[in-house]
């Protein structure tokens, strides 16, 4: 997302540690609360390689 420009770009704090400016972040949670949302549908379960386990202990 951030490379594709639909997040706030981070920057360098100390050459190990990367951070965010708060207020971008802000600003872009805020968009999208206002953006209209999309039909989001999952993915395609006839497209997966395994199938999920259910653990016994449930």
């Amino acid at each position: 997302m951030e490379r594709r420009g639909e997040f706030p770009r981070r920057f360098n704090l100390t050459p190990r540690c990367v951070v965010w400016d708060l207020a971008e972040v802000e600003a872009w949670i805020e968009e999208r609360k206002q953006a209209p949302r999309k039909d989001i549908s999952g993915p395609d379960v006839r497209l997966r390689k395994t199938r999920p386990v259910r653990s016994s202990s449930d």
